[in-house]
């Protein structure tokens, strides 16, 4: 049995594997799990102390894919397991990732498992921080509660949102499409902590994968068999 572990900015994820089949999963530290296997964690945020001596994914481990990519050493584990998680439940086809966490990164995955690179966009808390950071006068804006913006805000806070969920949403539907001109075939798959915003905010066709990141290390765990 497989064990790995995300550590995000905000959250830790852990899920357990036999093969490539999801036995268990649940978020914070994965504590009594028993493991017979390997276990393999993406660190994008801080680590805690109960899982600093666990093995993690580096620029030097054995991927399934392969980096079509400038600068490996600076690539974010988060990217790379995500990337593995839409070639282990897809392989042989386009696939654009899109992980809405923190930041929002978009990446593209060719049909013949090559890992081209892609985008990295604020994330949604992040730009409601910056309106209210950056300005004199504008409130910080929480998202607890928050599914779908509106398209015309009609107050301070509506606006506020709806440019927030708006843009965002109208930046990753350009991404598609762009895409798309590349592969008329794209599978887009959906992650991240903010997945089911924009889930609401509207995103017709896209696949949401609460857990591809985790599915992704369970991939490079097989690949290292």
């Amino acid at each position: 049995m497989n064990l790995t572990i995300d550590i995000g900015n905000t959250a830790v994820k852990w899920a357990t594997f036999e093969d490539e089949r999801l036995v268990a999963h649940g978020v914070g530290l994965p504590e009594g799990v028993a493991v017979a296997g390997q276990v393999l964690v993406c660190a994008s945020g801080e680590v805690p102390a109960g899982l600093a001596a666990l093995p993690r994914l580096t620029a030097d481990t054995a991927l399934p894919l392969r980096l079509d990519y400038k600068t490996p050493q600076t690539l974010g584990a988060d990217r790379v397991a995500a990337a593995c998680g839409a070639w282990a439940l897809h392989p042989g086809e386009d696939c654009l990732v899109i992980d809405a966490g923190t930041c929002i990164t978009v990446d593209f995955v060719d049909r013949k498992g090559v890992y081209h690179g892609g985008a990295i966009l604020p994330g949604l808390e992040m730009n409601l921080r910056s309106l209210h950071t950056f300005t004199a006068k504008l409130p910080l804006i929480s998202l607890e509660g928050v599914s779908r913006a509106p398209v015309l805000g009609r107050s301070t806070e509506e606006s506020i949102l709806a440019g927030t969920l708006g843009a965002t949403m109208l930046a990753l539907a350009g991404f598609v499409a762009l895409y798309r001109q590349k592969s008329e075939a794209l599978r887009v798959l959906l992650t991240g902590g903010d997945a089911g915003r924009l889930t609401a905010a509207g995103t017709s066709g896209w696949e949401v994968q609460p857990l591809l990141t985790l599915i992704g290390l369970n991939k490079i765990l097989m690949t290292c068999k």
